[in-house]
Parts: C-alpha cells; structure tokens; sequence
C-alpha cells in the first residue's frame, strides 16, 4: 500500500517552510526555482486581491438587486393601489347613480380601498428573480472555489504562499473593503 506513495508527488512537508519544490494545485505546478516561487507568490497575491474584489461586487450587487426588487415591489404596490383607487372611484359613481346599492355596501367598499393592500408588503423572503439568482448563484460559486484553492494552499504549509495569500487578502481588502455596503465601519 506504500507503494502509491512513491509516486511523483512532490516533496509534502507537514510543517511550516520555506523550501521550494511544493506541488500547488497541480502535480506539474511545483515552483523548483527562486523565480518561480516569486512568481508563483504574485499570483497568489493577485489572485487574493481578486476574491475581494469578487467578495465586494457581490455586496454592490446584492445591494442593487435589493434596491431594485424594492423598486419592483413598490411599483407593483403602486399600480395595486392605483386600481384600488380607481374602482374606489367606479364604485362611488355607480353608488351615486339611480341604480345605487345599500349604503352599507357603499361605506365597506371604499374602507377597503382606503386601505389598499399589497400582499407583497408582508413578505419576509424576497421572491425568486431569475436575472438576481443566477448570478448570485455563479458569484457565489466563484468565491467558494477561489476559498478551497486558499484552503489548499494553505496546507502545503509553504510560508511563502500563506503570506502571499494573506497580504493579498489584506491588500484587497483595502481596496475594495470600502464599497461593501453590507460592511458597516464603527470609526
């Protein structure tokens, strides 16, 4: 059963180092040279200053697509209000013509559409929008596998990989941490 072990599988170190050769990702990507190393850093680096700017376009967007189902939902509200107002209006000129009806049936009438009453008001889940889910979905998608190429970074316990993958977090965050709506500063 060793003997799978023997493959080529580069050289897996379980503690923290500093040493070239690890596989990252891939069995042929294992920097073997200072070059390659530093480059390999950058583009952890770069790629961690991408998760957040992914991680802040999703908080724009959540933020826009919460605006615009508010918009949606007053609209809606709006035109459910606008007929209620103008069967409110129908009602009182069929109540005042010769052909009138109880005036019990006229008062319970327009107290109903004084009240207009938008069922999706009460709503305490935003409903299913195709153009909004789909792209949260591939959004989320995204930032859950840039997380697990992190996570397995991480565990070559290359030094220098973490620090890359930290800084770059750090850096990105600064960047880009500012136009997450959803993050509120306490300064």
């Amino acid at each position: 059963m060793d003997q799978g072990m023997a493959m080529n599988m580069g050289n897996m170190i379980a503690y923290l180092h500093f040493t070239i050769g690890d596989n990252l990702w891939f069995l042929g990507w294992a920097p073997r040279s200072t070059g390659a190393m530093v480059g390999t850093c950058i583009g952890l680096f770069i790629l961690a200053i991408a998760e957040r700017w992914l991680a802040m376009m999703r908080g724009v967007m959540e933020a826009h697509w919460n605006t615009r189902l508010d918009l949606r939902i007053c609209l809606s509200c709006s035109a459910h209000a606008q007929v209620m107002q103008c069967s409110d209006s129908l009602a009182n000129n069929f109540n005042n013509s010769s052909v009138a009806s109880s005036p019990k049936k006229r008062k319970t009438s327009s107290s109903q559409a004084a009240q207009p009453r938008c069922d999706s008001q009460r709503r305490t889940t935003p409903p299913f929008v195709l153009t909004y889910d789909i792209p949260r979905g591939i959004i989320q998608a995204v930032l859950a596998s840039v997380n697990i190429l992190f996570m397995l970074t991480v565990m070559t316990f290359q030094i220098g990989f973490i620090i890359a993958v930290v800084i770059g977090l750090g850096v990105g965050e600064a960047l880009f941490g500012r136009y997450n709506p959803y993050f509120v500063h306490s300064h």
